[in-house]
């Protein structure tokens, strides 16, 4: 039986895909190798699953109806888990159509034929974003998530929304991750700690927003895989869970332990607050620790030098 995941080249996917190659399982790796960041870089991820046997890639779109009958038609797939998505806050307030387009109506094209399939379970990665401005700390899968503050949050919200509609139609088991800002070895570009690595590194300016002091729950990508292969294999009707590390660190000690881990010291342009930023993410995973056995193991202080040393030994083009 194979799995598919869609966004299967990208960050989290491709970090999925080791593990389950590894672990003996049969891989369909949908992506459509789109240019918000360097193609090249997803295609690296994928190298060496390339090799495998076991792992089929394929190249295409969720919102390709006909690529999506066609590999629906060759593939008997019972699980399915959909990562692929326009990623990113901030990029969504400057292209919203693009972002329900992809997140939402391509998420409806993957549920319609899961349910004609019909599927033993389907992951949705979700975001924390969904939560916005929330002012209950730590968040719990059990909040209010009425207003979000970004055209992403609020398409990761309609998805898991969509979800819950063909559970209740269909009878479809879902399972909904909320990921806590990911890092680790492969970690897309534009992501704050890839980012800030980069800019250091190379002695060029980084820009911080705000004062400093917004906090998130940053969450490595080890453990996020874990989160995922658990989850994969315990279909419960339907769910969301938290995966997180539920732990918190400001901004400035985050450039802190990046210098620490590069020998060096950040150059800073403070700007305003951005549009679509939320003060803090803060995960409680107490649901995905009973219900999985979902147990982090990675904090940020060990995180960082890991994803230090895969970068400084990485390709930089």
């Amino acid at each position: 039986m194979a799995i598919l995941i869609t966004g299967g080249a990208g960050f989290i996917g491709s970090h999925l895909t080791e593990r389950l190659l590894a672990d003996g399982r049969q891989v369909v790796c949908l992506d459509n190798f789109n240019d918000y960041y360097d193609p090249a870089v997803k295609r690296r991820n994928i190298a060496a699953a390339l090799l495998n046997a076991k792992y089929t890639l394929v190249e295409g779109d969720i919102l390709d109806a006909g690529l999506l009958d066609a590999l629906f038609a060759a593939h008997d797939f019972k699980l399915i888990v959909h990562l692929a998505a326009r990623a990113g806050v901030r990029p969504s307030l400057a292209d919203p159509i693009l972002y329900e387009k992809v997140n939402c109506q391509g998420t409806l094209n993957l549920l319609e034929r899961a349910r004609q399939a019909p599927l033993d379970h389907f992951v949705f990665g979700s975001s924390s974003s969904v939560y916005g401005i929330n002012g209950k700390v730590p968040f719990s899968e059990v909040d209010p998530v009425n207003q979000p503050i970004s055209p992403y949050a609020a398409t990761k919200r309609a998805g898991e929304l969509l979800c819950y509609t063909y559970h209740h139609l269909y009878g479809l088991p879902i399972t909904c991750l909320r990921f806590f800002t990911v890092y680790g070895p492969r970690q897309r570009p534009d992501m704050a700690i890839h980012k800030f690595t980069r800019l250091i590194d190379a002695g060029e300016e980084i820009t911080l927003f705000g004062d400093g002091k917004s906090r998130r729950d940053y969450t490595y990508v080890d453990d996020i895989i874990d989160g995922v292969t658990k989850a994969m294999d315990k279909p419960r009707g339907y769910k969301i869970y938290n995966l997180g590390e539920s732990q918190t660190i400001e901004l400035l000690d985050l450039i802190r332990l990046i210098e620490s881990a590069l020998g060096k010291e950040a150059k800073i342009n403070w700007q305003p607050n951005q549009p679509g930023d939320v003060p803090i993410t803060f995960a409680d995973i107490t649901l995905a620790k009973r219900d999985l056995g979902y147990a982090p193991t990675t904090p940020i202080e060990s995180g960082i030098p890991r994803f230090v040393n895969w970068y400084l030994a990485s390709p930089k083009s």
